[in-house]
């Protein structure tokens, strides 16, 4: 743990950022041909947790330019074990997720610490790969975190994604990509503490906000 990259909250895209993402948006350009719907509904200012569906591992990829603003995101720890590949990652500002963990408090506190400085975090709630047009309960991860740092929750739908690159392939293939971002979901709030209870019934609210999406994604319509 002590080999991985620091994150640097730093808001700008760096000219190692803007190059490696233009990449990134030109090769998915190419192989995915990827239309976006709703892109407005991502807050250009303040804290904002973005949403999105997983169902593949080129999924992040799509996160990088539906919207101006430079976004940070949890990638599994794995990731980070070839120190050029993890500098890369951070550079793109991912930091590690230690999945197994009974509480990876280190995720938890750059998560709080982005969204604490009003940036974006890209957080995708069902924790893993799922599959299927159905999604599951989801754990209350997202909306505490965005209880703790006031962020608005946009629910993000990317329909094709697991034709493009499931879970057993090693490489992507040709498939056109729908984005549908959702509307914003304002995080929970009470006058005290907010509850538990609160909490989970924003989670259900997000849980169908994101399954609308991904049916939409799909659908085409």
């Amino acid at each position: 743990m002590s080999d991985e990259p620091t994150l640097e909250l730093n808001p700008d895209k760096t000219a190692l950022y803007r190059v490696v993402a233009a990449l990134l948006s030109g090769l998915s350009r190419l192989l995915f041909r990827p239309s976006v719907i709703g892109r407005e509904n991502i807050p250009l200012t303040g804290p904002v947790l973005i949403a999105p569906i997983h169902r593949s591992n080129v999924d992040f990829v799509f996160t990088l330019f539906i919207s101006p603003r430079k976004v940070f995101f949890m990638a599994k720890d794995g990731l980070f074990h070839q120190r050029w590949f993890g500098h890369l990652l951070a550079n793109l500002g991912a930091f590690p997720v230690h999945r197994g963990a009974a509480t990876d408090r280190e995720s938890m506190r750059a998560a709080l610490a982005v969204l604490g400085q009003g940036q974006a975090l890209v957080l995708f709630p069902e924790g893993t790969r799922k599959a299927g047009r159905d999604v599951e309960p989801l754990t209350d991860g997202a909306m505490f975190i965005a209880a703790r740092t006031g962020a608005t929750v946009v629910p993000v739908g990317i329909g094709g994604s697991d034709r493009a690159m499931g879970k057993s392939d090693w490489l992507p293939r040709p498939t056109k990509i729908r984005i549908v971002i959702g509307r914003p979901i304002a995080p929970p709030v009470s006058e005290g503490r907010v509850s538990r209870t609160l909490i989970s019934e924003k989670t259900e609210e997000l849980r169908r906000e994101l399954e609308r999406v991904y049916h939409q994604s799909l659908d085409g319509r």
